[in-house]
């Protein structure tokens, strides 16, 4: 270390150093320490800035052994989306200033952060932010939110509640300097945060809080990690929690009449007796609810899904006898579940019917069939389409991420809820309620008017029950039960493996105790009922050169 650095550098400083003829960027992670016998050092070339503090260096290492990931990707997610030079002056009397204005407001969500940790489920159309205020009272609280725009809006209202705000990441150094309230998104849980009060995580069930890439790692568990190292409270709040999230923290939920009261309505069409060559995607109450709704979406996901198969005799869809996820067919006279592997002859198993229909159609259609029966123009929407201006339509048809480009609608359609319900994914039925979650806020609570159209041939499915009763205990309870039959996460701790030097790897882990392997195609699956087991057994791998995947209870594994 230069002598002029000594007062300035620190646990956590970023800085350069010379390696191989360029400059590399890294961190300080320790001080006054020696090199090993036989190893000479370099001086450092450059002190960049500040950078995470020593607990989110500490925190790093833990998400790294708990997602097998490398330190640096999450030290990178830590440090300031620029260069700090130093931090501002501390906001003096913390987050809780003007304190009389919180008190003002207090809200009857304030006696849950009198416990360590708790799940609260509250209907979709509830509004979280009394419980965001009720955390920000306490002091300097970390507020995640699913969404960029949804941490915006949350930002703003808090400011005018009287809260210090620092908006995740471009308050890094405000939040550094410590007296605010942090809110963001997914990196906002490695945000600095010097006096920790509390921790609210905003539909801790989205998937938009799991990394895409490798490492799989999840903003709700990084957050709670904080708030129990920090001996703070942490609350979660979602429509329809995750098994995860209810399985290690106690549930707390709205009287029924509230929970009710803030589902809309949810109609179930059931098509099992509909001529599948005649009517095709349409049911006659699809059509009739299309053409005296206002502002409607019609939802159909055309990209990663399984062709579901119907009996053409009954209407039935064919499913797995094992774990009720669609089956497709592999070869003549065989039908294969996708989800554990199950195979069984091309039989319906309701009526013992040979033929069955492929009941597969993307949005291109579907928006030209749909102009053709109601007269009128429709707009097509998908994520190719997101960012673009809100169509003028008064119907538009797209996948999933139309729920996300439309503010409200008076009617959303899900033309073919079955390929969410039967999807060989393992979290198919928890993300089939998200779905049905996202639609209810768009069409409002129950007596607004707006209402939700499912067609399907499942009727009796848990998350269409759980759907129209406004219970989403019901698919909690199915889901509990299904994955501890499968083996599915939270029942055991999976690790994907994938990549070019993925069979190198596995090689390398051998055959430990208490770990199974399963080759799939060109990847490895390590399932273990122990997870401290397989993700130390994981860290203590020396990975072979080249390119690696590893994923960690992958939330879309199939």
């Amino acid at each position: 270390m230069p002598a002029p650095w000594a007062d300035r550098v620190q646990v956590g400083s970023m800085v350069r150093i010379a390696l191989n003829g360029r400059r590399v960027g890294g961190w300080v992670t320790t001080l006054d320490t020696k090199a090993p016998t036989g190893v000479s050092v370099a001086p450092l070339t450059k002190l960049s800035g500040v950078g995470p503090s020593a607990d989110m260096i500490d925190l790093g290492r833990w998400a790294a052994w708990r997602w097998a990931g490398r330190l640096a990707t999450f030290l990178t997610t830590a440090s300031p989306p620029g260069m700090v030079d130093h931090l501002p002056t501390r906001s003096l009397g913390g987050s809780r200033q003007p304190l009389t204005r919180f008190l003002s407001q207090r809200t009857e969500f304030d006696e849950h952060f009198d416990r360590p940790r708790t799940v609260l489920r509250l209907p979709p159309t509830a509004d979280p932010y009394p419980v965001a205020l009720a955390a920000a009272a306490r002091g300097d609280a970390l507020i995640l939110c699913p969404s960029v725009a949804a941490a915006r809006d949350l930002a703003v209202r808090l400011k005018r509640a009287g809260a210090k705000i620092a908006l995740h990441p471009r308050d890094w150094a405000l939040a550094a300097a410590g007296g605010v309230s942090v809110v963001g998104t997914r990196a906002a849980a490695f945000a600095p945060l010097p006096a920790l009060a509390a921790v609210v995580v905003i539909d801790e069930h989205d998937e938009a809080f799991q990394n895409e890439g490798s490492p799989t790692w999840h903003a709700r568990d990084v957050a709670l990690e904080r708030a129990r190292r920090a001996r703070v409270p942490a609350v979660m709040t979602s429509p329809c929690p995750s098994l995860e999230s209810v399985l290690r923290s106690p549930l707390v939920t709205v009287s029924r009449t509230d929970e009710r009261a803030g589902w809309p309505i949810v109609e179930v069409i059931d098509r099992r007796d509909d001529d599948i060559g005649r009517t095709g995607l349409y049911s006659e109450a699809l059509v009739r609810g299309l053409r005296t709704a206002g502002r409607s979406v019609c939802v159909l996901n055309r990209t990663a899904r399984a062709g579901l198969l119907a009996c053409r005799q009954c209407g039935e869809i064919t499913s797995c006898d094992a774990c009720a996820a669609a089956v497709v067919e592999a070869e003549a006279g065989t039908l294969v579940c996708r989800r554990c592997g199950v195979t069984r002859p091309v039989v319906c198993q309701t009526c013992g019917a040979s033929k069955l229909a492929n009941l597969r159609q993307g949005i291109g259609r579907a928006r030209e069939e749909l102009e053709a029966l109601l007269g009128e123009p429709v707009a097509e929407l998908s994520a190719a389409t997101r960012g673009a201006d809100p169509p003028s339509t008064r119907v538009v048809v797209g996948t999933e991420a139309a729920l996300h480009q439309i503010d409200s609608a008076a009617l959303v359609a899900f033309l073919e809820i079955d390929q969410e319900l039967l999807a060989s994914r393992y979290r198919a039925a928890e993300q089939s309620l998200g779905l049905l979650a996202r639609a209810a806020r768009l069409v409002g609570p129950r007596g607004g008017g707006g209402r939700i159209l499912c067609q399907t041939r499942v009727p009796d499915h848990e998350v269409l029950r759980a759907a129209t009763l406004a219970d989403p205990g019901i698919v909690m309870e199915a889901e509990r039960a299904r994955r501890a039959v499968t083996g599915f996460p939270p029942a055991v701790t999976m690790a994907l493996v994938g990549g070019p030097a993925a069979g190198e790897y596995v090689e390398r882990v051998g055959t430990p105790l208490g770990i199974e392997i399963r080759q799939r195609d060109d990847s490895w699956l390590l399932v273990a009922d122990d997870r401290k087991l397989l993700l130390d057994t994981l860290a203590a791998v020396d990975r072979p050169p080249g390119r690696l995947r590893l994923q960690i209870d992958p939330m879309r594994l199939s």
